[in-house]
């Protein structure tokens, strides 16, 4: 639920839940304080003195219709007591005057200076408290008769307002400060549990933040929550990982970057050993003849040369690493260009006393995106990796093309002595030598499936290895198909 609608739920909850618990307040109270104590006992049913105003309506009702049907019988004493007797039961009195005389007056009423109170009450005016007022606590109706002597008289029912008033009373005040406490009561406990909901989230956050600046990123953030704070958990959590992952990967660079100047060091102090001791012995006059000097010339020109390949390697490679060295894809023939590439590399020396062979899995061309200069420094690395490591009597090397549906493979193949099985995996990082001797003269300077990699992840590829002890191992990279449709 998202906070937008929490927000808008907890308004008509504060505006409903008011009005509900209001109504009822106003019912219990209305119950409890209208009821008398001569009520029905059970307070079932309307308070009593709702039944008691509905039973005196009925008796003056009464009274009108004698006062205009029969008004002789409020001549009668017995009559008149009988009826104000019932009367008195409703908190109500009965008035008789008689050619300006009071005739009767009920023990209910005393009221002083009745008669001049009274002249003020208009005929038939509604008995509820809200119309003649008689002496302060009565509301009065009156009804003009004419008895049978031909005496003129008034008949009056007076009704005391002090039950209601009494009541009215202690009903306003508890039922104003019912309506206070309900209001508070209920936004009070709605804003505690909203605020609530928003507010423990919102520490916890605060707290991971803290746990942040401290350098604590293993401190995760898990709210469980589907609101707008929930997305901000969220976001808090993948920056926290991708922050956590950013430092390890740095972490790692580092490291990587010690061992990149350990090895780099000790790859360029070998030969420079070797130069050093060839000009000292020139120096010291060990090479005092022709032969030997062009002997310790030789090594030192070698040695310059190896130099200079490392030197070179680890400067393509660090162009490659920083993506630096910018890749001229076109559409490649890659069929027709590993044959070109096979048929060049069988004229190289070094391959002398080397088979090599390419075959192919299908026929026609097969278009690939490329940087033909590149990819021909992966195909050499891949072989000159083999041959270093060839220890067999008849050296074989084979390429193989493998065309698939989206990618083609090339496969390239030794009759080696194989990679270890615990080596395999770690044969494309840089300056890694499966010979651990770190010996140039067979190991090289441990980058050149570390280039291979990255020139073919340059291009959109992937590279990987398969290798047995003892029957040889395989290299092998994928690229790309570009179909007919494919923009280049």
């Amino acid at each position: 639920m998202s906070i937008k609608t929490r927000l808008l739920l907890s308004y008509i909850a504060m505006t409903f839940i008011p009005v509900v618990l209001f109504a009822l307040v106003f019912s219990v109270l209305s119950t409890v304080l209208f009821q008398n104590a001569a009520g029905t006992g059970d307070r079932k049913g309307p308070p009593a003195v709702w039944q008691m105003a509905n039973a005196r309506d009925e008796l003056i009702a009464g009274v009108k219709f004698m006062a205009r049907t029969d008004p002789d019988r409020f001549a009668d004493s017995a009559f008149v007591q009988n009826t104000d007797k019932q009367l008195n039961e409703v908190q109500a009195g009965l008035v008789v005057v008689k050619n300006g005389q009071a005739a009767f007056v009920s023990p209910f009423v005393a009221i002083p200076d009745l008669l001049n109170e009274l002249q003020g009450v208009q005929a038939e005016q509604n008995h509820r408290p809200w119309g003649n007022k008689v002496g302060g606590r009565f509301t009065a109706v009156k009804y003009d008769v004419a008895f049978g002597d031909h005496s003129a008289g008034t008949v009056y029912v007076l009704s005391d307002l002090r039950p209601l008033f009494d009541s009215a009373r202690k009903f306003f005040p508890l039922l104003v400060l019912s309506l206070l406490v309900v209001i508070g009561l209920t936004n009070g406990v709605l804003t505690f549990l909203v605020s609530r909901s928003l507010i423990k989230p919102l520490f916890a956050l605060k707290h991971a933040a803290e746990q942040f600046k401290e350098g604590n990123l293993d401190h995760q953030v898990r709210l469980n929550r589907k609101d707008e704070i929930g997305e901000l958990g969220a976001a808090f959590e993948e920056m926290r990982s991708r922050l956590n992952d950013s430092i390890r990967l740095q972490l790692q660079y580092e490291e990587n970057r010690k061992q990149l100047i350990s090895n780099i060091s000790h790859d360029l102090k070998t030969p420079i050993t070797g130069i050093k001791a060839c000009v000292e012995g020139i120096q010291d006059g060990i090479a005092d003849t022709g032969p030997m000097r062009d002997k310790y010339v030789s090594m030192i020109a070698k040695k310059t040369d190896e130099m200079d390949r490392l030197i070179d390697e680890l400067m393509l490679y660090s162009k490659l690493d920083l993506n630096r060295l910018p890749f001229h894809l076109e559409p490649v023939d890659f069929a027709a260009y590993l044959h070109d590439c096979v048929e060049e590399l069988r004229l190289d020396p070094r391959l002398a006393g080397v088979r090599i062979s390419f075959t192919r899995s299908g026929n026609g061309p097969v278009s690939v995106m490329a940087d033909r200069e590149k990819l021909r420094r992966v195909v050499v690395n891949i072989i000159d990796n083999s041959l270093k490591y060839m220890d067999k009597e008849h050296k074989e090397i084979a390429v193989e093309l493998i065309e698939g549906e989206t990618e083609a493979t090339v496969r390239i193949r030794d009759n080696g002595p194989g990679i270890d099985s615990a080596a395999l995996p770690h044969i494309f990082d840089r300056f890694y030598r499966a010979e651990p001797s770190r010996n140039t003269a067979t190991g090289g300077s441990g980058l050149g499936l570390a280039i291979v990699k990255q020139i073919v992840e340059g291009q959109g590829g992937s590279v990987g290895a398969e290798s047995r002890s003892g029957e040889g191992t395989t290299v092998y990279f994928s690229l790309p198909i570009k179909h007919g449709g494919e923009q280049s």
